[in-house]
């Protein structure tokens, strides 16, 4: 939700600042025992640095940018109009245990959509 409506060179910059842990990402609705940070954007305290995942999705805006310049959009004009998560395949699995026991893991996938329009950018 952070980079929705966001140009692309603009959530390129955002993302690579929260890799880097200089911009927090808000964290609007699972903020529970969230510690809150002073350098979030758009008015919310709580937020973390998502490390992992802005690296996958700086993969998924040079994927969307190299499918719109195949398409023939121009590059300067796009902005993220959606970005939607999910929920994917669960891998289920087995942590064996003492006396012959064994508990559950599970892992839960997610896929991850990408949506961006050609437009004037505010």
């Amino acid at each position: 939700m952070a980079i929705k409506g966001m140009s692309i060179e603009r959530a390129r910059v955002f993302l690579e600042d929260v890799i880097a842990r200089k911009i927090a990402v808000p964290y609007r609705r699972y903020k529970n025992e969230v510690a809150h940070r002073s350098n979030i954007r758009d008015g919310y305290c709580a937020g973390r640095f998502p490390q992992k995942t802005a690296k996958e999705v700086l993969k998924l805006i040079d994927n969307l940018e190299s499918n719109a310049e195949y398409k023939g959009m121009d590059l300067d004009s796009l902005k993220i109009i959606s970005a939607v998560v999910h929920k994917g395949t669960k891998i289920e699995r087995f942590t064996p245990r003492a006396m012959g026991r064994a508990s559950p893991k599970f892992n839960t996938l997610v896929h991850f959509e990408l949506v961006a329009m050609e437009g004037r950018i505010q």
